[in-house]
């Protein structure tokens, strides 16, 4: 990640509401898998932090007697929220804050999940306060996955990545700045720096998913790197312009693709 770039509160912006509709969900072998290795049995609470609309949260809160999520987007908070009230999930708290607030007064937790979301803060620092955060025996859960897109399918990916260069131009855009060099990698030397020992890691199989032209389009609008707000007064050109390309590779509307497998880096104190 670049150096220059500085998180801003429009990295997500306009992005809730195309979430959790336009990104695959995390199997329910990804819970089971979770419940295995930890031996979950219902106690203990968990934050999962950099939340988004509680894809995670949601999953694993089952497995918990509290689960929280945090994020410093309030829309998705409100998203998160709302599908916990649709699924009937009643033991979920949602904290709206960055996550270099922490500890932020929020206690102990069993387990500490980063989902899609470590590389966007300071790393350093928020590992650090997650370690004296974790309850004796707890662990911290990295999860590397990518639910907006497959490795492989029908989805037609290298036209829409040159359709959103020619609205955004070739630097990928993330919030007010620019990311040329991606997203910083190099966690695991965070981690032990931090004071974790590990990582134990676990996997869970990649798997085909079948998805609509509606949830394509939701699913571009869910990037950092194509959120709404950074087409301005061109977004509804542009969604015509993505949904044209999506009908000439299916005009039936409908895609699969194949994700890749889900791997889990578990690191203890």
């Amino acid at each position: 990640m670049s150096d220059a770039w500085k998180w801003d509160p429009s990295l997500y912006s306009g992005s809730a509401g195309y979430y959790a509709r336009g990104r695959a969900g995390y199997p329910p072998e990804l819970a089971a898998a979770f419940a295995a290795e930890l031996e979950l049995d219902r106690s203990g609470r968990l934050l999962d932090v950099g939340c988004g609309p509680g894809s995670l949260t949601l999953l694993l809160a089952g497995s918990f007697e509290e689960a929280v999520g945090l994020d410093a987007d309030a829309d998705m908070l409100g998203e998160a929220d709302r599908l916990a009230t649709e699924a009937g999930i009643g033991n979920c708290r949602w904290v709206h804050r960055r996550a270099e607030e922490l500890p932020a007064g929020l206690g102990r937790f069993r387990l500490v999940t980063f989902a899609q979301s470590f590389h966007w803060l300071d790393r350093e620092r928020v590992a650090a306060a997650v370690r004296g955060m974790l309850a004796p025996g707890g662990a911290c859960a990295h999860v590397h996955a990518t639910t907006h897109e497959g490795v492989e399918g029908s989805v037609p990916r290298a036209e829409i990545t040159e359709l959103v260069r020619a609205y955004l131009g070739s630097v990928r855009r993330a919030g007010q700045g620019t990311l040329p060099d991606g997203t910083a990698g190099g966690e695991t030397e965070i981690y032990r720096t931090a004071g974790f020992r590990g990582p134990r890691r676990f996997e869970v199989a990649g798997r085909d998913v079948t998805r609509t032209a509606d949830e394509v389009v939701a699913g571009v609008f869910s990037l950092s790197s194509a959120a709404p707000h950074l087409f301005g007064d061109r977004r509804a050109e542009f969604e015509a312009d993505l949904r044209a390309v999506l009908h000439r590779a299916s005009p039936a509307g409908t895609f699969t693709e194949r994700l890749r497998e889900i791997a889990v880096d578990l690191w203890q104190p």
